[in-house]
């Protein structure tokens, strides 16, 4: 098959053996340079989506994806509000909940948030019964008055199952002054979400005894939902509104943990734009290789311009070249650094086995593996910017070369 003559040329040069051995260290070099730098690139934005994603599954897990709640105090006719999220198909659950702050009393005092709820319908909106380790969830029946801590809770609060806890909440006004509401409950379980801010700062009670405690009568704080699709939780809360047509406060998982999520997309972007620089280095690798190979094809160059190769020509044949060299390094790069990433849990069991470390702790991480989550769009990106910018490195040498003028270049052959 015919190719372009400028084509031809530079990718015979990119074959051809170099006079200068120098000239080929260095395009060696820029390959894996550019190899190198998208390999990291790959495996370490892996590495924070697998954190971020494990982040959010195990915050969503005891959150909801959305919730309603009245626009005063509490909700009062939110067995309708219920109904009518469960007849909504992009609603998988709804249940009820009371929310407030309180001081915990064991062997020592502890803020903690507590969370009201009904235990047969907490499953349909999150993961507590499954983060259970000691008890069940369905012992916080109504009139028992129990309680189900987090497990670093208990721990700073130092009570264990069967143990005493003074919870107290606000203030109340009586003819004796401001009074606080105190309130002996039983500790029944205990678990485990693997989220500090849970574990250290949420108990959880029944729905009944904590209305009975903050005397709200029938009235919640609002209704948890959980969705199909945790992305389209601002329209479903909208529509469920509208529905309920009153005047209500919504809310959902992306706003009440926006700042979070807004930090880790953060920290990704530079840790991305940082690593980019190995990439630019390799670059820098190409502009120099180039520059070194422009000089050593001189009459080369001249030749092809006595022959009628055009200045457009010229620069053609030698972005082509560099161009390749970034190709080339490109898909080394993307094919290690899938193999990389991979294999990067043997790996790093490998280094632990080998020098007798622990490089995750599970009490700092709480995680027992290295969570990685592999996305498509991240290594099309780190592709992207890998070959631009050797394409764009190629753009001085091309000119310069394009620039050669023939009799100068032949003067002294």
């Amino acid at each position: 098959m015919l190719r372009p003559i400028p084509a031809a040329i530079g990718l015979r040069y990119l074959r051809a053996k170099r006079r200068n051995g120098f000239i080929s260290f260095i395009s060696l070099a820029s390959i894996l340079g550019i190899a190198i730098g998208v390999t990291v690139l790959i495996t370490t934005l892996a590495v924070m989506s697998g954190f971020q994603k494990e982040i959010r599954d195990r915050m969503l897990g005891m959150v909801a994806h959305a919730t309603i709640s009245a626009d005063g105090d509490t909700l009062s006719n939110w067995q309708r509000a219920v109904d009518v999220a469960r007849e909504d198909p992009r609603v998988a659950g709804a249940a009820p909940y009371v929310d407030t702050q309180a001081l915990l009393r064991g062997r020592r005092n502890e803020p903690a948030a507590v969370r009201a709820i009904v235990p047969e319908d907490e499953a349909q909106v999150s993961d507590l019964t499954t983060s259970m380790v000691i008890g069940k969830l369905e012992d916080l029946q109504p009139g028992t008055f129990n309680i189900v801590l987090g497990r670093e809770l208990a721990l700073w609060l130092g009570v264990g199952v069967g143990d005493s806890v003074i919870v107290t909440t606000d203030f109340q006004v009586t003819p004796m002054g401001a009074v606080p509401q105190l309130k002996r409950f039983t500790v029944s379980g205990i678990f485990e979400a693997g989220y500090q801010d849970f574990d250290r700062r949420l108990a959880v009670v029944n729905l009944s005894d904590a209305q009975r405690l903050l005397r709200i009568g029938d009235g919640v704080t609002g209704v948890r939902l959980k969705l199909h699709d945790m992305d389209r939780a601002q329209q479903v809360t909208r529509d469920l509104v509208h529905k309920l047509g009153g005047v209500y406060r919504v809310s959902d998982w992306s706003i009440e943990n926006a700042n979070m999520f807004r930090a880790l997309k953060l920290e990704k972007t530079m840790i991305g734009i940082l690593l980019s620089l190995i990439i630019v280095m390799g670059s820098f690798n190409l502009v120099a290789s180039q520059v070194s190979l422009v000089t050593d094809k001189q009459a080369d160059i001249a030749i092809l311009r006595t022959l009628g190769l055009t200045p457009g020509g010229v620069m053609q044949v030698f972005m082509v070249q560099g161009t390749m060299i970034g190709v080339i390094g490109t898909i080394l790069g993307i094919t290690g650094g899938l193999l990389l990433t991979f294999n990067l849990e043997h790996i790093l069991g490998a280094i632990e086995r080998l020098f007798g470390v622990v490089l995750m702790p599970e009490d700092v991480y709480y995680v027992t593996g290295l969570p990685i989550d592999l996305q498509v769009s991240d290594v099309v990106m780190i592709a992207s910017v890998a070959l631009v910018m050797a394409f764009v490195a190629t753009i001085y040498p091309a000119l310069r070369a394009a620039r050669t003028a023939p009799a100068e270049a032949l003067r002294y052959e």
